[in-house]
């Protein structure tokens, strides 16, 4: 692994974001890979749970707030598919592998491949260079951005659907599988721009509404020209602080983008909002990063 220096750290502050090229080997990346395959081998899929994931506000509001399903999975390894998928009965138009968007929320917690990963000594002495005391692993995500169908991520801050107080203490660790490019949906950002807090929550919604979630305030015009793509290869680590917007495009090229992704929070002197759909279980309380 490349030693981070204190001028990276110091970019970081500076950017919202930090590439670490070649921070994992590919012997990692292909054992995160090979773990995942075989849990969509085993994966079953009850009809109704067959959720369709979309960043689009609306969509977000009507799919993946009316399902339990979604709101339930902190805890658990669960399936999100992409758009046009399924027919109205629910069955796949396409191999299973081919269909799905995400898994999550919990690999870090209950896959052995997927924790050892997450609480790897590299990942581990990283937090310690970034001054994190207490730090707790809340989320981690598979996603695949498959070839011709991955959708696009809108621009958004990650703060939005972790929100803390005081802002400021989640911070993204996202692992590039393969080698992501303009073409196949890299992701963009807009240097500096976790400066300004956010303006748009996703909070769980109150008892007897329609949906399980709602988005309070609303996402500014952001200006495209303002983004920078950030390529990286098989391996790499991209730190992304959680008030930095970023997005990435659909992708349209044949091959695919797999990342494994997870979320820290610093816990000392930070609440977690009792508003976000994410939320810390008695089976799973959010587990140190620190072993």
């Amino acid at each position: 692994m490349a030693f981070v220096t204190q001028q990276q750290i110091q970019k970081f502050r500076k950017d919202g974001f930090l590439v670490l090229e070649h921070f994992f080997t590919a012997e990692e990346c292909d054992s995160m890979r090979n773990q995942i395959q075989r849990i969509i081998a085993e994966m079953e899929v009850p009809p109704h749970c067959r959720t369709e994931f979309s960043t689009k506000e609306e969509e977000q509001i009507r799919v993946q707030g009316s399902s339990d399903y979604f709101l339930t999975s902190g805890d658990k390894i669960r399936f999100f598919f992409e758009k046009g998928v399924l027919d109205q009965q629910g069955n796949f138009l396409i191999p299973k592998e081919k269909s799905i968007s995400k898994i999550g929320h919990a690999l870090h917690a209950h896959d052995p491949v997927f924790k050892q990963i997450t609480h790897s000594s590299k990942v581990q002495e990283l937090g310690r260079k970034l001054g994190l005391e207490r730090p707790v692993v809340v989320q981690s995500m598979y996603i695949f951005k498959q070839p011709g169908i991955g959708g696009e991520v809108t621009p958004h801050q990650d703060a939005t659907f972790l929100h803390t107080e005081p802002l400021g203490r989640i911070l993204g660790f996202w692992i590039a599988l393969e080698d992501a490019t303009q073409e196949n949906g890299c992701l963009w950002f807009i240097p500096g721009s976790h400066t300004g807090g956010i303006t748009r929550r996703m909070v769980r919604a109150a008892a007897g509404s329609s949906s399980c979630v709602e988005f309070v305030g609303s996402e500014p015009p952001y200006d495209d020209s303002q983004f920078i793509p950030l390529p990286i290869s098989k391996g790499g680590l991209i730190l992304i602080h959680g008030e930095v917007v970023h997005k990435s495009e659909l992708n349209s090229s044949e091959l695919s983008r797999h990342v494994f992704t997870f979320h820290v929070m610093e816990a000392k002197d930070t609440s977690w909002s009792k508003d976000n759909w994410l939320q810390p279980t008695p089976e799973l309380p959010f587990p140190s990063l620190y072993t």
